[in-house]
């Protein structure tokens, strides 16, 4: 098993673990990070439609955001021009808000992940910020992984496309890391 505190091959990789509710980001040179998330309310799964977080290997394919003001809006990647506030939060209360920053996944595992009816990538799977008045620490997402605003920009900061992502079933302690 690796070191929890080192990363394998000097290269940085970002472990969720849905039992645990927590994403955990491994630098290149020993730096350990871990946030509590949010996945999916329905549990884990990888169909098409499903509402459930995917699990197993993948990377990120996209960031989407950067330099975008913490709050700021996205719909279908896109900012909308809004801030996220209180008040726009009472006048849509059915709105899945998108905030601060966009890591999108894609699957590595043919018919598990990634490909026909499995397709992380095409279920629009992402890390994203969500309003700080939402618990952490729960699964209460429609299928993404969803974190606190400035969480998501300071894991966004540190990415680039291609770092590996593993979505985990289990506790951390139990599972060997990528």
């Amino acid at each position: 098993m690796a070191s929890r505190t080192s990363s394998r091959n000097g290269a940085q990789h970002v472990v969720i673990s849905l039992s645990d509710q927590t994403l955990d980001w491994f630098g290149p040179y020993g730096e350990h990070l871990s946030w509590p998330v949010s996945t999916a309310l329905k549990g884990p799964g990888e169909a098409q439609d499903s509402g459930c977080t995917p699990r197993g290997r993948h990377y990120v394919r996209a960031l989407v955001g950067r330099g975008a003001p913490q709050g700021t809006v996205f719909v279908a990647r896109r900012p909308t021009g809004e801030l996220w506030t209180p008040e726009l939060s009472r006048q849509q209360p059915r709105r899945d808000w998108i905030l601060s920053r966009i890591i999108w996944l894609c699957g590595l595992e043919k018919g598990i992940n990634r490909g026909p009816g499995v397709d992380t990538f095409g279920r629009f799977i992402y890390i994203h910020g969500t309003p700080d008045t939402e618990p952490m620490g729960e699964p209460r997402s429609h299928g993404c992984i969803r974190m606190r605003n400035q969480a998501v920009i300071d894991l966004f900061d540190r990415l680039e496309a291609g770092v590996p992502v593993t979505i985990e079933p289990g506790p951390r302690s139990s599972v060997e890391k990528p």
